[in-house]
């Protein structure tokens, strides 16, 4: 029946052969059906596979899910004709009574072996028809008030009483645990016209992990909200909020956002594993040369050192490895962050509070008189913040402060613009490292090939330059969901200061004049060369180093990649 499915699948514009054969390969090494393999890969939607599932096996076909979303139309009646603990226990939702036979909704049409005790336990005839596993969990969770196969209690949150609310508590439960498992960075909830899309972010990409009715929007954001101490009554503004769970017994802290949109409240939420966040310097990606020269930029005792590049680029991880590595009983650690993203023994950590005027000017202004040699700055906003952290690390403190700028030259142009005097950036500024995070090749399925010139043009590379190294390329197997990937790594860039750098940053220089003095000197590696090295070890490949290092950026000296 596997091949008249992915027949049938093929045959409907589902999806296509060479999917077919991937969900048939996640199939095997997972020991699910060719159906729930297709699901988890993400080739499609349930409701458009367990629909020809159901013609192949001649079986009909109930849509609960649509059932659910027109207020649930099954008859009392029928609920009753099956106690709670049976549905439990055997998976099934009863449909409708035809004369005096049962109608059943099962999710799998093979496993119907248990039928003939139901037969025996309920006292009459029975067939089974084929839904969907999310419509069967849906609807034991809305007619019985029992959470179908989804367990969610390993997923602790904060709540007083479920009471009515219970389906939602266990849909929001469900969504968070899935995306730890899954190790998501990010949750996005948005409501569409017809439909509420949930994706998560993994590996720094979205994807579509599920599709709710749209009267499921109110319960789901009211419950979010709830959780993350906002305002339910306000739908107007922008809110943010912040949620601590536990899964699997693991502290997940979530910095949820709420924004109003044409079909109403979209969320994002981004999650932090405390217990997974904090890396060694080692673990970063620094080449074994940037490492040491980021290492003696750190080992200062006085000095700003800054790190740039987007949300989401790995800036904080960054940081707080550095941190780590300083952080010893002889050395005084404050840090003013907004928010505290992950504690770290032994650092006297500060939180931003607007509200009541907390910034990091003044925070940074009261740790100066707490004696530290060494201050994390968060993020530079603004001319205050940005003139006293240049004054304290003028005045003996390690400053780290992360700023937003695409390069690692242009941070220097951006303090400037802050209103910074540019003696004053010339004299305190000791290095700027600037980040990209790449997804790495999936050690189960990356392929050796020959690329082809206009790959190797693409990225600066000329063919006698890649002569005996191995260049890979994502594949795609059941481990990294057919992706190609698993896990992600940074690309730097990084800039060390020195003598005549510091002469055309006082002259304020423009930009592209610093960039190209750093790379003659030696004292500036650029991200596409970083990025190249890791092509070049086999750690990602040349698509995915373009889709994060723009075609554009400047091409690397000759003697950038080793």
């Amino acid at each position: 029946m596997t091949d008249a499915l992915g027949d049938q699948l093929i045959a409907g514009g589902v999806i296509d052969a060479a999917q077919v054969g991937k969900a048939e390969a996640h199939s095997r090494h997972k020991d699910i059906s060719l159906a729930r393999a297709v699901v988890e890969c993400g080739f499609a939607r349930d409701v458009d596979v367990w629909r020809p599932w159901a013609k192949v096996h001649k079986m009909p076909f109930v849509d609960l899910e649509d059932d659910l979303a027109k207020g649930g139309r099954i008859r009392a009646a029928v609920l009753d004709l099956v106690p709670s603990d049976v549905v439990t226990e055997h998976r099934v939702v009863p449909v409708t009574l035809k004369g005096e036979t049962l109608v059943l909704a099962v999710d799998d049409p093979v496993a119907t072996y248990h039928l003939d005790t139901l037969r025996f336990v309920l006292g009459r005839e029975i067939v089974a028809a084929l839904a969907t596993p999310t419509g069967i969990a849906r609807a034991m969770a809305h007619y019985y008030d029992v959470a179908g196969s989804v367990d969610e209690a390993d997923v602790t949150l904060p709540t007083d009483d479920e009471g009515d609310d219970a389906p939602i508590i266990r849909l929001v439960a469900r969504m968070i645990r899935d995306a730890v498992d899954q190790s998501a960075s990010d949750i996005h909830v948005e409501p569409m016209e017809d439909r509420v899309r949930v994706r998560f972010r993994k590996d720094g990409v979205l994807v579509e992990v599920a599709s709710h009715e749209v009267h499921l929007l109110g319960p789901m954001t009211s419950r979010l909200k709830i959780m993350a101490s906002m305002d339910i009554a306000e739908k107007r503004k922008p809110q943010d909020g912040r949620i601590n769970v536990q899964v699997a017994g693991r502290p997940i802290d979530i910095r949820a956002s709420v924004l109003p949109s044409n079909h109403g409240e979209t969320i994002v939420m981004r999650l932090l594993d405390k217990e997974r966040g904090l890396v060694s310097l080692p673990e970063l990606g620094f080449h074994i040369h940037d490492l040491e020269r980021f290492r003696g930029a750190i080992d200062r005792p006085n000095g700003i050192v800054l790190v740039t590049g987007p949300t989401g680029s790995g800036k904080t991880t960054t940081l707080y490895a550095a941190l780590s590595e300083l952080n010893r009983p002889d050395v005084k650690i404050i840090t003013a962050e907004d928010p505290v993203e992950y504690e770290i023994h032994g650092i006297n950590q500060v939180q931003v509070h607007g509200k009541i005027g907390l910034s990091f000017a003044r925070i940074l202004r009261a740790m100066l008189r707490q004696a530290p040699n060494v201050i994390l700055v968060g993020e530079i906003r603004d001319h205050e913040t940005a003139e006293v952290a240049i004054q304290a690390a003028l005045t003996g403190h390690l400053v780290f402060a992360t700023l937003h700028t695409n390069d690692a030259p242009s941070a220097l142009a951006r303090l400037a613009d802050m209103g910074v005097k540019p003696f004053l950036v010339s004299a305190s500024v000791q290095a700027v490292v600037a980040q990209r995070l790449v997804r790495k090749l999936c050690r189960s399925c990356a392929v050796v090939y020959d690329p082809e010139p206009s790959e190797l043009a693409a990225v600066g590379l000329e063919a006698e330059r890649v002569a005996g190294r191995t260049i890979k390329r994502a594949e795609g197997c059941s481990d990294c969901g057919f992706t190609g990937y698993a896990g992600r790594v940074a690309v730097y860039e990084m800039l060390s200061m020195d003598s005549e750098l510091r002469d055309m940053t006082f002259r304020n220089e423009p930009t592209m004049t610093i960039r190209a003095q750093g790379e003659r000197s030696g004292k500036l590696t650029t991200m596409r060369a970083d990025g190249l090295r890791k092509v070049l070890d086999g750690v990602t490949s040349i698509s995915e180093l373009l889709r994060v290092v723009h075609a554009a950026d400047a091409q690397p000296a000759a003697g950038d990649v080793a």
